[in-house]
């Protein structure tokens, strides 16, 4: 059975534990693959069965990643648009797609009711990784074995989400639309993150101005995303050495304007841990409805 520490009083789920002083924080400098500014509209993505394409343009652009440690409780998804959550899952190695649908579907359902209090959730896909850092570049069946993607970007844009509420719920869609819904990504670590860990934005800090609607056209239709444009006004942060149990939620949309809407979010290229063993990771996506 899957473990989500609740407050004794208010029965929500609080984050793992903080740690102290000398909890291992560790700020990272780095470079993050934005669009470029002066690059005009994006071209379409194109994925397939088994391999995407992604020909856009990208611009390095150094940043300082923050490491949350120790102050995880700072971060919520309605302030900044991302929440570290301690939750223990039942499944362990994510190797088996049956039981990720049959399974793990059902305890981040459970997770997300526990930490939002939505009245339904409908998960539409998952993505594990573990590929090579490179993957992109594999040319012919790259999806097969996808590692991080480093470039900056929201999964949903505002039309885009609209088309995942349109794309679930055909019929319902008027309806729900007139209530608050929200997209939310469930981000666990497999193993020990070291290599290649995961940045998300402070959604404050990135103004509408920053993000540029993109195409990605799938077998099953088209959805559009955003891309971003670099700015050093941009606040990235992380947890170092993010374990199984340390589950990271952020969005890519809220209906509701007056929080935090989207997170721009990437991999990023760690020095001191680019010998170590590809990352393993799963993120699973939710249409969150109240």
């Amino acid at each position: 059975m899957s473990i989500t520490r609740l407050d004794p009083v208010s029965q929500s789920p609080i984050p793992m534990d903080e740690g102290g002083p000398g909890s291992n924080q560790r700020d990272v400098s780095t470079t993050l693959n934005y669009y470029p500014a002066d690059s005009g509209p994006p071209i379409p993505v194109i994925v397939g069965e088994t391999t995407v394409t992604n020909k856009r343009p990208s611009i390095a652009f150094g940043v300082t990643v923050h490491d949350v440690t120790g102050r995880q409780s700072d971060y919520n998804l309605d302030k900044n648009g991302f929440q570290f959550i301690h939750h223990v899952s039942e499944e362990k190695t994510f190797d088996d797609e049956e039981r990720i649908t049959s399974l793990y579907y059902k305890e981040v359902e459970q997770l997300l009711k526990d930490v939002t209090g939505a009245s339904k959730v409908i998960i539409f896909n998952h993505r594990a990784r573990r590929g090579p850092s490179d993957w992109h570049n594999a040319g012919m069946n790259n999806r097969l074995n996808a590692g991080p993607l480093f470039k900056v970007h929201v999964d949903q844009s505002y039309d885009g989400a609209r088309l995942v509420l349109d794309n679930l719920l055909p019929v319902e869609s008027g309806g729900a639309v007139k209530h608050r819904y929200q997209i939310i990504n469930v981000w666990r670590p497999i193993k020990t993150v070291l290599r290649d860990p995961l940045a998300v934005a402070d959604a404050r800090s990135v103004p509408d101005e920053d993000l540029l609607a993109a195409c990605v056209l799938k077998p099953n239709g088209r959805s559009e995303t955003w891309t971003v444009m670099p700015s050093a006004s941009h606040r990235w942060f992380f947890k170092y050495k993010q374990q199984p149990d340390e589950v990271l939620l952020f969005k890519t949309f809220d209906s509701d304007k007056s929080v935090a809407r989207r997170v721009p979010h990437s991999a990023f290229k760690d020095e001191k841990h680019d010998g170590d063993a590809y990352r393993e990771s799963i993120e699973v996506r939710a249409l969150v409805l109240y």
